[in-house]
């Protein structure tokens, strides 16, 4: 039952614990499965009891956030020439990688700053836009932005709801189910959006 109750994973792991979890999540591929904006916000919610400094907490967040976009970034340019070598493998060609430029040039602000708030998407994005040749310049504009909203955006209302709500601690799971779903409809909204313009 813990290992699906953030609130316990929180008290567990501490300050720290909180700022590992959110740079696995936010920029390692293979941490796409931890919880993010539940993190968040029953973290914020925490600080409102007086049981994690609020200032520390999110300057912390949004740090680890933004490093870890330049992580997936790194890794996307790294890994990108290493899948896209040949041009007659199996799965891949080259084509594929010029798409990915050409779509971060295209979308890649959007890109960068929507996923932020969309699970899974928000690991991968960075990914691509390394891999994409997004360049670090604008890369960096848009992941410091988007990272920084992100953290004190989703922290800032689990720490309000926990001073405003009495008992909100009883609805803590749905209320975080609630914003992930709230969040990601701007991304929903793009995609759609594009797939209209894309149909005309």
């Amino acid at each position: 039952m813990h290992l699906f109750d953030v609130q316990y994973l929180i008290q567990s792991v501490g300050l720290l614990g909180i700022f590992a979890i959110v740079f696995a999540e936010s920029g390692l591929f293979f941490a796409f499965f931890l919880p993010g904006d539940s993190l968040l916000f029953t973290a914020g919610f925490l600080a409102s009891q007086n049981m994690l400094p609020i200032f520390w907490l999110i300057l912390g967040i949004a740090i680890c956030a933004v490093l870890a976009g330049y992580a997936g970034y790194y890794f996307g340019q790294w890994i990108g020439p290493k899948i896209f070598v040949k041009e007659d493998s199996l799965f891949f060609r080259k084509k594929y990688l010029n798409e990915a430029h050409a779509f971060f040039e295209k979308y890649g602000n959007k890109a960068v700053v929507l996923a932020r708030f969309i699970p899974i998407i928000r690991t991968f994005t960075p990914i691509l836009a390394g891999v994409g040749r997004m360049t670090f310049a604008n890369f960096s504009f848009y992941n410091i932005f988007g990272g920084s909203l992100w953290a004190v955006g989703i922290t800032l209302i689990g720490y309000y709801l926990g001073h405003l709500i009495p008992g909100v601690q009883d609805y803590l799971f749905p209320i975080a189910l609630l914003i992930i779903f709230i969040s990601a409809l701007p991304g929903v909204y793009e995609y759609l959006l594009e797939r209209k313009k894309r149909k005309r």
